[in-house]
């Protein structure tokens, strides 16, 4: 089932016992989101295929996504995107990220849920998964993080309701002042969580430990999205299919079963295949270089994005390079909208 069926269907609150005086606390989580679930107009459910290219276009060696910032808009006022975690931790840890699970072949599901404001720059982002059967294994985020698409250098994004709660950044150094992490998002615990870790008197070690663990859950998840919706703006567009649900539907109605979500697949667009490249002769005295492999590089130029697909480099007799280079021509969004 997908993630957006379970949490449309989840009703077991988050509850957790403090171990001391035995005091209940519910806690936000998966179940609360049921309504907006339902309401959402739009889910998207990723491919493997896609949710491995938007990972290599958010995290190879050049994705500089401030560059393409004022590219980027949410294209509702809600959007769920979910995918195969598998396939998106089988990615990330080609660029030094460690598995967030010990299992990385499970079959578990991501998902995030993005409220954004009509001109879709401004907004917020919580994040889900789940790993097993039950209620109790659909999982929210304690952390949320907000964004503003048109902050200035120097200045940081809004709180979107005003509350003054303590707020954490991330960046990538290697990105320097062209990170977009840095300047347009910020990280809070979500207002049930910071109230029950501010009653917990934890040490300044442990709020530090607690809140790296909780930005593991939605940090990284961030560029991806952002990848997602670059592509989506782009002229071409990406592959869709809409799977009918109807004749599956009226008879989980009869078997007093939940009806199962709308929801738009949304594939990878075809790119030509490539091959290891082959180098033909070299200088004498020199050895070909070994079979390596080279990461993907994302440029802008005006209105054109150009995607220099990863490649294997170094043998000779592999083959030879058809074409590395894939070029997305991006339309800029209408004027914006009032925030209203």
């Amino acid at each position: 089932m997908r993630l957006a069926d379970r949490i449309a269907q989840c009703r077991a609150p988050f509850i957790v016992q403090d171990l001391s005086d035995r005091t209940l606390t519910h806690l936000n989580g998966a179940a609360d989101f049921a309504p907006d679930m339902l309401r959402c107009p739009i889910r998207y459910v990723l491919s493997d295929e896609l949710v491995r290219l938007c990972a290599a276009l958010a995290y190879s060696k050049g994705a500089r996504h401030l560059d393409c910032a004022d590219l980027l808009h949410v294209p509702a006022r809600s959007v769920w995107v979910e995918w195969c975690e598998a396939a998106w931790e089988t990615e990330l840890r080609l660029y030094g990220f460690k598995a967030a699970t010990a299992n990385v072949g499970a079959a578990g599901r991501r998902g995030a849920l993005v409220q954004a404001l009509p001109n879709g720059r401004r907004g917020t982002i919580r994040t889900f998964w789940s790993d097993g059967g039950t209620d109790s294994d659909v999982l929210a985020s304690s952390m949320e993080a907000y964004f503003d698409l048109d902050t200035d250098e120097g200045d940081a994004p809004a709180a979107p309701d005003g509350e003054d709660r303590r707020v954490w950044g991330v960046y990538d150094g290697a990105e320097a002042d062209a990170d977009i992490l840095r300047r347009c998002f910020r990280f809070r615990f979500e207002r049930t969580w910071a109230e029950y870790y501010g009653r917990a008197r934890l040490s300044i070690g442990q709020e530090e430990a607690i809140a790296r663990h909780a930005l593991g859950t939605i940090a990284a998840d961030i560029p991806v999205l952002l990848a997602f919706f670059l592509l989506l703006s782009t002229r071409t567009g990406l592959p869709r299919r809409s799977p009918p649900l109807e004749r599956l539907n009226r008879s989980r109605v009869r078997a007093h079963k939940a009806p199962l979500l709308d929801h738009v697949e949304v594939l990878c667009p075809v790119m030509q295949e490539y091959h290891p490249a082959g180098g033909g002769a070299h200088a004498a005295g020199r050895r070909a270089p070994r079979l390596h492999h080279v990461r993907g590089h994302l440029m802008r130029r005006g209105s054109q994005l150009y995607w220099r697909v990863p490649h294997l480099r170094g043998s000779a007799r592999a083959g030879v390079v058809h074409t590395r280079t894939v070029t997305w021509t991006v339309d800029r969004p209408a004027a914006s909208q009032s925030p209203g």
